[in-house]
């Protein structure tokens, strides 16, 4: 039997998240994602599939967020016409998502093409539009987490909770039947213990290979009740010296949720009666509304606040939706008492930008940096201690005081991935994904020093590797590079 696992995207970095699973001929794909970052990043979305999309048997996808679902309307336009699988609550937010992202691709490719039509350059098209995603979400199959579902008939799944945002999955993948058989765990993006709303990771006891996220590899978060000190202060600082405005790029699912209940949970200890709070995001407007539906997937501490809070749901109560244009706009006018949530997290694009432009260059304003920033990205550049951004065409000078609140990462850190992997039995092999090399690194040498811990075999994949998972649970890590022909046979 042929079993050959390959690495598309999120390979040595953190965006694209896209695996080829091929057994026996059928091919299947572990998420399909768009790449982000830089200029140049971006533009590799426009780049051909390392596959033919018409071949793709199937696509089991972790989550919502773009960098792993943001290239399946692309992968339909170009011939894909099966059935995509994921939690039920992934399916509802790629609705939302997908079509956010179609209307930013008309925007940002049109705005692109002004500049390659003045340079003679050949102009792009948009990756997709919405008639796409609408033929996408057609394709969907929403699963419950620890339903096992034949996916071929050499290939069954099943969907855990993994605790990043909701309907996010830890994936079991049974390959092939009988002695051959072999089990594959593809973590996703993992969060992180004790995390407000949502439940904790689930432990997997048996694998024959791990695939597993790396994004923090390299590093451990402030503990929660540090950070929500250190969120405690900025505000007292911030409210006290009546101050500016507050800014808080935040991504649309899963972190702007989180901030809403955080606001709720702590208005009388930090004083936020006296500022106004915007969630200034359509989406993260839509989004909200799909947590609050789902709320059997919520954790026992939120059901019961909820429980205790008739009528004042934490989600939903001391907050202004700004849904229009006009309304973001009018609070582009406020120069102090404002909180502003607003996408994208990583600052390139979306309303923050705008935000940012009338407030990046007060020195009585604060930016509160609460997610991860891609290299090349706006958001990392202020990160990296950037003296200017150039919005709009404009340079803006950075006088705004700014936070990085690494805490309230959705993303599990180096201490809380070793202790998901340490649960498995035997130490399978793993392989890590969706980290920058140097992050990955670290990681590597930690799981290889920790006696407990000793996978047999513990790699980094490169963007290209195909590996041949008929060697399992032994195996010497050579992977071959990749190439049309190895993906087609």
């Amino acid at each position: 039997m042929q079993m050959t696992l390959s690495f598309l995207g999120a390979a040595q970095e953190v965006t694209g998240s896209c695996h080829l699973l091929n057994i026996d001929g059928c091919q299947v794909l572990l998420d399909c994602g768009l790449i982000q970052g830089s200029k140049a990043d971006v533009l590799r979305n426009h780049e051909p599939f390392f596959f033919t999309p018409s071949q793709i048997h199937a696509v089991v996808l972790s989550h919502a967020h773009i960098d792993h679902s943001g290239r399946l309307p692309l992968l339909v336009k170009s011939g894909f016409t099966g059935p995509i699988y994921s939690q039920k609550a992934t399916v509802e937010l790629c609705g939302v998502m997908l079509k956010d992202a179609a209307m930013l691709q008309a925007r940002d490719t049109e705005r692109l093409n002004k500049k390659r039509a003045k340079n003679d350059l050949p102009l792009l098209e948009p990756l997709f539009d919405e008639a796409d995603v609408d033929r996408v979400m057609q394709q969907f199959v929403a699963l419950d987490y620890g339903e096992r579902t034949q996916v071929t008939s050499q290939l069954k799944v099943c969907l855990s909770d993994a605790g990043h945002i909701l309907g996010s999955a830890v994936v079991e993948l049974w390959l092939g039947q009988g002695a051959d058989s072999k089990k594959l765990v593809f973590s996703g993006d993992l969060g992180r213990e004790g995390m407000p709303i949502l439940d904790d990771p689930t432990l997997i006891d048996k694998a024959d290979l791990v695939l597993m996220e790396s994004t923090y590899g390299d590093r451990l978060h402030r503990s929660w009740d540090d950070t929500l000190e250190e969120l405690k202060s900025i505000f007292a600082r911030t409210i006290e010296q009546s101050r500016g405005n507050i800014l808080l790029p935040a991504f649309s699912v899963g972190r702007a949720q989180e901030l809403l209940y955080l606001f709720h949970l702590h208005a009388k200890e930090w004083d936020l009666s006296r500022w106004r709070i915007c969630l200034d995001s359509p989406m993260a407007i839509r989004a909200t509304q799909i947590y609050v539906e789902n709320y059997s997937l919520m954790d026992e501490d939120f059901k019961r606040f909820t429980r205790m809070s008739p009528g004042k749901h934490p989600l939903l109560s001391n907050v202004d939706f700004i849904d229009t244009t006009e309304e973001s706009m009018e609070l582009n006018h406020i120069h102090q008492g404002l909180i502003v949530i607003a996408g994208s997290g990583m600052c390139n694009g979306g309303r923050i930008r705008c935000h940012l432009e009338h407030n990046l260059a007060n020195p009585l304003s604060d930016v509160i940096i609460c997610g991860y920033q891609a290299q090349g990205t706006p958001g990392r550049l202020l990160v990296d201690g950037a003296k200017s951004l150039t919005i709009s065409g404009e340079s803006v000078n950075v006088a705004a005081r700014l936070h990085t609140v690494g805490g309230l990462s959705a993303h599990a850190d180096q201490a809380e991935l070793l202790h998901w992997y340490r649960h498995f039995n035997d130490s399978p092999p793993v392989i890590l994904v969706h980290g920058e090399v140097e992050a990955q690194k670290v990681l590597l040498a930690q799981l290889n020093a920790d006696p407990s811990l000793a996978p047999s075999q513990s790699v980094i994949a490169e963007q290209g590797d195909c590996l041949d998972l008929t060697q399992l649970p032994q195996f010497v890590w050579s992977p071959n590079s990749i190439d049309s022909q190895t993906l087609e046979e």
